[in-house]
C-alpha cells in the first residue's frame, strides 16, 4: 500500500464505508494504512499493535487480542474466511461487535458524524492541560469514560445486550490507551482522551501526529519474517513453560502432584502430595499409667523389623524426593518431613532439658507424679537421629540364612500404627495405644523415589556417598555402593511390576476384578499386607520363584485398632480371629518386614530363622497388660486395669469447648445402658463390667471374651473378616508347613488340617508359619520349658475361633473418643454420624491433618467437601459410581422404629432426636 518508512500524504478522498462503524479502523483506512475492504490478519494486528506504542510481550499480547477480536468481527459464519483472508472492514455493521445504537451514536448508520453526540461526550469530562503545549482543553479520563459508557447502556434500555459491557472494553478504553495524553518526561501522569482528537478522528479520519509516527516508524513484517518470529516465540514459550514446570515441581511439588492423575509415568516420577503441617502452639501427652521412659522405649524399641529397603545409615543419608533449583533438598529423616506422613515427633532422648521435653509434649513429667517404669529392665531403645514415634533401629543384625553380620536396619515398630494424636486449634494432644493418622503407602512411594532420585538426579549420589562412606572414599567403594543401591531400586521396581501384573489377573471372592483400595491417612490393609509379605515377597527374597501367585490386592483397609487393655481380651483383632498373643504380635512383625529365611539353599536347620525380637514382643505385651487385675484387687474399688490405660477426655487441656456437661452425660449413661452395653459391656470402671459373664477362665487368671456379632447381623463392610477365611495360599513343599500340627501343639477344639499339603486357607497357613518362626527363635535361644511357657502364655491357644463364621468383635468403649474415624474400616468420621441412620452417613470425606471436632466427637465433615492438597479422600464409591471394595459405610445402624422387626445391619432403635444423640455422645466422652 505504501512505503512503510514514510507517511503517505493525507488524502481525505479515500473512501471509508459507512458499514465500518469503528472510528479507529476508519482512521487507519482514511489515512491509507490499511485497505477499506478485506485486510489480512497479520497486517491489521501489526498495524494496531504498532499504533499502541507497546513493546515486547505487551505488544505481542496486543496483536493476539486484535487477531481474536478481528476473527469474529464479521460473524461466526465468517470465521474461517477471516482466518484465511482477513476480516472485511466494510461489512462490520450489524456484526457481533456492532452494538446497534447502544454505543456513543457519534457516527450514524450513513457514516455521518453527529456533533451533538460529541458535545454529549464532552459533557462527561472536564478541562485538562496538554502536557506538551500547556494549553487547556476538554477531555475524559478512564473513570469519566467508564461513566460515559455506562450512560450509553442506560440510554439504550432494553436494547442493550448482556455482553455489550465486554465489547465496550475494546473501544473507548483502547482509544484512551492509544491516543491518550499525559506522558511528561517519561513519567505517566493521568491519561486523558482529548475531545479535539476524537472530533478529528471522526470527522477527518485522521490520527494525532504522534500516533501516525508510531505506525510509520515500524515497518510491517513479511509473512516469512512473521513465521520465523512465531517459531522463535513458540520455542521461547516452550522453554519458558519447561522452566516454569521445573520451578513448579521444585517449589510446589505437592500442588503439582495433586493435579496429576494417580497413575501414569508422571505419577511414578513425582512424590505423592503431602498435606501442610501447621505450626503447633503446644503439645501434650495424656497420662496413661506409663512413665516417660516407658513411652520413649515403646516408641523406639525394635521388634526386629527392616521395613525400609535400605540399611539404617543409608536411610538417614537419603534426601527427600524433591527437585531443588538453587538449594539442596531436605533429608528423608527430617522429623518435619516425616510429620507430613502423619508421624508424631519424638526427642532424641528423654534425658534432656525441660524446655525440650515440653516442646515434645511431655509437660506431664513436671506437672504430675510419674508412675514406676517397666522398661528400665529391658534393652534400651535409642533415637539418636531424632526420628518420629514408631521408627526403630535394629542393631546386631545377622542374616537369618547365611549367618553373616549385616548393617543396622531401620523398621517400624508397634508405635508407628498404634500411637495417636488429635489436633485442635494449634494444640496437639497425643496418646499411646490409639490409632495413628499415618499414610504408609505414601511413605513407601516417597522412599522408593528417594532411592531413584539418588541414582539418577545429578550430584545426588555423590552427596549420598559422602554421607555413607565419608568424603574421602575412593571410586571403588563408591561404585560398589551405587551397585548395591541400584540393585535395591531394580528389585523394588520389578516387584511392583510383578504385583501389578498378578493383581490384574485375579478376581475377588465375589467375582470382581481385584484392585487396591486407597488406604489413605489412618488406615491400612494389615492382613493382606502380611500375607503378601510372608507368602510372596519373603519367598522371593529367599530365592524361591513362582509364588507371586500368592499376592492379593490390598482391598480390605481398616482403621488402626486401639490397643489399650487389649492383652486382657481373648481376641484382639476386629474379626476375633487369633487368640494367641505371641502369634498375633510375631505375625505383625513379619508383616512389617522382619528378615525371614525360607530358602532351601542353606542347611535345613536355618529355615524359619528370622530377625523377630520375640523377647521384645513379650516385653511390649507386658507393658500393655500390666498386673493381673484379679490378683489382690483393692477392696475399696475392686478389680481395675493396670498397664496402658485408655486416655481421658482432655477437657483440662483444651478449655471450655471441651468441658463435659455432667447433666447431659448422666442422661447419656442411661441411654448407653439401654442401647450399647449389651454388646460393648458396661463401662470398665464399674462393678458390672468386672462381674460380666464375658470373663472366662484362662490359666490362673481370666480373659474377656468380648461379644462377637455375625457379619450378616451387623452388616458392616465384609472385606476384613473374610480375608483370613477366603484367601488361599500355596507354600513350597520343602517347607513342610503342616497345619495339622496346630492340633497337636495346642489341642485345638477345631480341626486344623488342610486338604492339600501345600495349598491352605490363609488363616491356618499364617498361624502355622508364625508358630514355626517363634519356635525356631526359642530353639536358637535354647530357652527352658519354663521360659517358653512364660513367653507363650500357654493358656492362650493358637487355634481358630471355635465360634466360627464371619463376624466382628464388639470391644469395650473405654477411650472411644480417641479412635475416630469409626467402624472397623474407618468409614464414619464421627460418633454423631455413627449414631445416625446408615443411609444418612457421609459417603465421602477427607482425611489427613484435620482438626478434631469436640461436638460431634471425631471429624466434622461437610457435604461434597474438597480435600486440601495432600489429604486423602475416603469414598464409598469410585469414579465409575460402583462400590469400592472395603469402603462400605453401612451397618451398625440405629434406625429401628416401634413395631418393626429386626433386620440385617440395624442394631438398635431410632434416636428420638439429635438431643438424645448428643446426650449419649456426652457420656461416651467420659469412658
Amino acid at each position: 500500500m505504501h512505503d512503510p518508512a514514510s507517511k503517505p500524504p493525507f488524502d481525505p478522498s479515500i473512501p471509508v464505508s459507512p458499514d465500518n462503524p469503528c472510528p479507529f479502523l476508519r482512521g487507519l483506512v482514511g489515512e491509507g494504512f490499511v485497505d477499506g475492504g478485506t485486510v489480512p490478519l497479520n497486517t491489521l494486528s501489526q498495524t494496531i499493535a504498532n499504533a499502541s506504542g507497546e513493546t515486547g510481550l505487551k505488544k505481542i499480547w496486543a496483536r493476539i487480542q486484535v487477531r481474536g477480536v478481528a476473527t469474529i468481527a464479521n460473524g461466526f459464519s465468517h470465521i474461517l474466511k477471516s482466518i484465511w483472508s482477513g476480516p472485511q472492514l466494510d461489512a462490520l455493521r450489524g456484526g457481533p461487535l456492532d452494538k446497534l445504537g447502544a454505543g456513543s451514536r457519534i457516527l450514524g448508520v450513513d457514516g455521518k458524524v453527529n456533533e451533538d453526540e460529541i458535545a454529549r461526550l464532552q459533557s462527561f469530562g472536564r478541562t485538562y492541560t496538554d502536557p506538551n503545549t500547556g494549553v487547556s482543553e476538554p477531555g475524559l479520563n478512564a473513570a469519566e469514560i467508564k461513566t460515559f459508557m455506562h450512560d450509553n447502556l442506560k440510554r439504550a434500555g432494553s436494547a442493550a445486550r448482556w455482553y455489550y459491557p465486554v465489547l465496550m472494553q475494546f473501544e473507548w478504553p483502547v482509544l484512551l490507551k492509544i491516543m491518550g495524553k499525559g506522558k511528561v518526561d517519561g513519567k505517566k501522569a493521568e491519561l486523558y482522551l482529548s475531545v479535539a482528537d476524537v472530533r478529528t478522528l471522526f470527522n477527518e479520519r485522521k490520527f494525532p501526529g504522534r500516533i501516525t509516527q508510531r505506525i510509520v516508524s515500524q515497518p510491517l513484517l513479511s509473512s516469512c519474517a512473521l513465521r520465523f518470529r512465531w517459531a522463535l516465540g513458540i520455542a521461547g514459550l516452550f522453554l519458558a513453560g519447561a522452566l516454569l514446570a521445573l520451578v513448579a515441581v521444585a517449589e510446589f511439588p505437592n500442588q503439582v502432584r495433586a493435579m496429576l492423575p494417580q497413575k501414569g509415568i508422571l505419577a511414578q516420577l513425582l512424590p505423592p502430595p503431602l498435606p501442610a503441617v501447621p505450626d503447633t502452639k503446644a503439645a501434650f501427652w495424656l497420662e496413661q499409667n506409663w512413665s516417660l521412659k516407658d513411652r520413649h522405649w515403646f516408641h523406639h524399641a525394635s521388634q526386629g523389623t527392616a521395613t525400609f529397603p535400605v540399611p539404617y545409615e543409608w536411610f538417614v543419608a537419603l534426601e527427600q524426593p524433591r527437585l531443588r533449583l538453587f538449594s539442596k533438598p531436605g533429608m528423608m529423616k527430617d522429623s518435619a518431613y516425616l510429620e507430613s506422613f502423619g508421624f508424631i515427633p519424638s526427642p532424641q532422648s528423654v534425658q534432656t532439658d525441660e524446655t525440650t521435653l515440653r516442646r515434645f509434649g511431655y509437660a506431664n513429667v513436671y506437672d504430675t507424679k510419674q508412675v514406676p517404669g517397666w522398661s528400665t529392665r529391658w534393652t534400651p531403645a535409642e533415637n539418636v537421629d531424632g526420628l518420629p514415634v514408631g521408627f526403630a533401629r535394629m542393631t546386631g543384625v545377622v542374616d537369618p540364612a547365611s549367618g553373616r553380620r549385616e548393617e543396622d536396619k531401620i523398621g517400624l515398630t508397634c508405635a508407628a500404627c498404634h500411637t495417636g494424636q488429635i489436633h485442635y486449634q494449634g494444640i496437639d494432644v497425643r496418646f499411646d495405644g490409639g490409632p495413628a493418622m499415618t499414610d504408609l503407602k505414601k511413605l513407601e512411594l516417597a522412599t522408593g523415589l528417594s532411592i531413584a532420585y539418588t541414582l539418577y538426579v545429578p550430584f545426588r549420589f555423590d552427596r549420598f556417598a559422602d554421607r555413607v562412606l565419608g568424603a574421602d572414599a575412593g571410586k571403588t567403594d563408591r561404585d560398589a555402593l551405587k551397585q548395591k543401591l541400584s540393585a535395591i531400586g531394580k528389585f523394588l521396581i520389578g516387584w511392583q511390576e510383578k504385583y501389578n501384573e498378578t493383581i490384574e489377573g485375579k478376581k475377588t471372592w465375589d467375582g470382581r476384578q481385584q484392585k487396591d483400595t486407597e488406604e489413605g491417612f489412618g488406615r491400612l490393609d494389615a492382613l493382606n499386607r502380611i500375607g503378601n509379605q510372608v507368602f510372596s515377597q519373603d519367598l522371593a527374597l529367599s530365592g524361591i520363584k513362582g509364588f507371586e501367585k500368592n499376592l492379593h490386592a490390598q482391598d480390605a483397609p481398616v482403621s488402626y485398632p486401639p490397643i489399650w487393655t487389649v492383652p486382657w481380651f481373648k481376641f484382639a483383632q476386629y474379626d476375633a480371629s487369633i487368640e494367641q498373643p505371641l502369634i498375633r504380635n510375631a505375625g505383625e512383625a513379619l508383616g512389617v518386614t522382619a528378615l525371614l529365611n525360607l530358602s532351601d539353599a542353606y542347611p535345613g536347620d536355618r529355615i524359619w530363622r528370622s530377625s523377630v525380637h520375640v523377647n521384645t514382643l513379650g516385653w511390649i505385651e507386658d507393658m500393655l497388660r500390666g498386673p493381673d487385675p484379679f490378683k489382690s484387687p483393692d477392696p475399696a474399688t475392686g478389680p481395675k486395669f493396670g498397664g496402658l490405660l485408655s486416655p481421658k477426655w482432655p477437657s483440662q487441656i483444651l478449655g471450655d469447648a471441651w468441658r463435659i456437661d455432667r447433666d447431659k452425660a448422666e442422661k447419656g449413661r442411661k441411654i448407653y445402658a439401654e442401647m450399647c452395653s449389651g454388646c460393648h459391656l458396661p463401662a470398665v470402671d464399674t462393678p458390672a463390667f468386672w462381674s460380666s459373664g464375658r470373663w472366662e477362665p484362662s490359666g490362673d487368671s481370666k480373659v474377656l471374651n468380648a461379644v462377637t456379632i455375625p457379619l450378616k447381623e451387623i452388616n458392616t463392610d465384609p472385606e476384613q473378616t473374610l480375608v483370613l477365611s477366603n484367601r488361599i495360599i500355596d507354600v513350597p513343599g520343602f517347607l513342610k508347613v503342616n497345619t495339622a500340627d496346630l492340633q497337636t501343639w495346642w489341642q485345638c477344639d477345631v480341626p486344623t488340617a488342610s486338604a492339600s499339603p501345600n495349598e491352605m486357607v490363609y488363616a491356618l497357613g499364617l498361624m502355622t508359619v508364625v508358630d514355626l518362626v517363634a519356635r525356631k527363635w526359642m530353639d536358637d535361644e535354647k530357652l527352658s520349658d519354663a521360659e517358653r511357657a512364660k513367653l507363650w502364655n500357654l493358656a492362650r491357644k493358637n487355634c481358630l475361633n471355635p465360634v466360627g463364621g464371619a463376624r466382628y468383635r464388639a470391644r469395650p468403649l473405654n477411650g472411644i473418643w480417641a479412635t475416630a474415624p469409626y467402624l472397623h474400616n474407618g468409614s464414619v468420621p464421627s460418633l454423631y454420624w455413627l449414631l445416625k441412620p446408615q443411609n444418612e452417613r457421609p459417603t465421602k470425606f477427607c482425611m489427613g491433618r484435620r482438626d478434631y471436632d469436640p461436638v460431634t466427637v471425631g471429624f466434622a465433615v461437610t457435604a461434597d467437601e474438597r480435600c486440601k492438597t495432600g489429604e486423602t479422600q475416603f469414598s464409598m464409591t469410585g469414579s465409575d459410581g460402583k462400590p469400592v471394595q472395603g469402603n462400605s459405610v453401612r451397618g451398625h445402624s440405629f434406625e429401628l422404629k416401634d413395631g418393626e422387626p429386626r433386620r440385617d445391619g440395624v442394631i438398635g432403635r431410632m434416636f428420638k432426636d439429635d438431643d438424645e444423640r448428643y446426650e449419649l455422645i456426652e457420656y461416651l466422652k467420659t469412658l
